[in-house]
């Protein structure tokens, strides 16, 4: 820990099916490029707090 990003995190909120780019869920608050982290029994953003959970 403690070597800052890991650069193949954002990669993993990309991937192509079909021929076409398909991306993780944006943040409703925040708009497109402000993807949410999936946890075990929530997705939140990490910009502005937004919490969705996941039942």
């Amino acid at each position: 820990m403690g070597d800052g990003p890991n650069p193949k995190a954002k990669w993993s909120k990309y991937k192509i099916e079909d021929g076409k780019l398909v991306r993780a869920e944006h943040c409703p608050t925040c708009g497109e490029g402000v993807f949410l982290a999936i946890h075990k029994n929530r997705k939140s953003c990490g910009r502005c707090g937004y919490t969705e959970m996941i039942e």
